[in-house]
C-alpha cells in the first residue's frame, strides 16, 4: 500500500492537544462551548477551556475524568458512549464537536447534529493502513477510505479533509476533518447573496 505523507503531529500523540485540533480551533467562536466526545484525561478539554471556552467532557473512564475536577471550565460527564444512551440533552448545541483517536460509527449523525449554527467539527482518527504500523489493527476501528468525508459532508460544509500517513510521533494511517454547520442552509444562499449577507470566510493560513 502506498501512503501520502501527512504534516504534523495527530493520532498517536502525547499529553498535548494533536496539532490538527490546533490548526482548526481559530474558526470556533470565541467562547463557544465545547463538546470534547471521548476525552480521557482532557487533553483538549484542558486546551479549550484555557482558551476560555466552556467545555463539556465525555468519558467512560471515571479516573480519567477526575483529573478534570478542579478545572473551573469544563464539565464532565461520565457515560458509556457505546452501551448507553446519548447523554446530553437532545437540544445541546455547541460551537466546536471535538473527537480524536476515537471511533463509533452510529454516534457521527449524532456529532453533527450536536454542532450549533456556525459550529466546527473537528475530528481525526486511524485509519485502514494502520495495521500494518501499530494499534489499532482491529478493522472496526480503521475508518475506509473517505469514510470521514463520506459522514459528514452531505450536512456540513468541509473546509479541510485529509486521509493518510502520519510518520510522527509514531507512525499511523489517520484520516481527519474539519466541517462547519452553516448558518444558511444551501437552499436559501441565493437569498443570502441578493440581501447581502455576507458569505463566510474560512480563514485556511490558521
Amino acid at each position: 500500500m502506498t501512503s501520502t505523507p501527512i504534516a504534523g503531529s495527530g493520532c498517536g500523540g502525547a499529553a498535548g492537544p494533536s496539532r490538527w485540533v490546533r490548526r482548526w480551533a481559530h474558526l470556533v467562536e470565541p467562547g463557544g462551548a465545547v463538546l470534547d466526545v471521548a476525552s480521557g484525561a482532557g487533553r483538549h478539554a484542558r486546551w479549550f477551556a484555557q482558551r476560555g471556552h466552556p467545555v463539556a467532557a465525555i468519558d467512560r473512564d471515571a479516573a480519567a475524568l477526575a483529573t478534570l475536577r478542579d478545572e473551573p471550565r469544563i464539565t464532565t460527564v461520565e457515560a458509556d458512549l457505546e452501551g448507553a444512551p446519548w447523554p446530553l440533552p437532545d437540544d445541546a448545541r455547541f460551537a466546536a464537536v471535538v473527537v480524536t483517536n476515537y471511533l463509533h460509527r452510529p454516534l457521527m449523525q449524532r456529532l453533527a447534529d450536536a454542532l450549533a449554527p456556525g459550529g466546527v467539527l473537528i475530528y481525526e482518527t486511524f485509519a485502514q493502513g494502520n495495521e500494518t504500523v501499530g494499534k489499532p489493527s482491529n478493522p472496526a476501528f480503521l475508518l475506509a477510505p473517505g469514510e470521514l468525508l463520506a459522514a459528514f459532508a452531505p450536512a456540513l460544509r468541509v473546509v479541510a479533509y485529509q486521509d493518510g500517513f502520519l510518520p510522527e510521533p509514531r507512525p499511523a494511517f489517520v484520516q481527519r476533518i474539519c466541517a462547519v454547520r452553516e448558518w444558511r442552509a444551501a437552499e436559501h444562499a441565493d437569498d443570502a447573496a441578493t440581501q447581502g449577507v455576507p458569505v463566510p470566510r474560512y480563514d485556511l493560513t490558521g
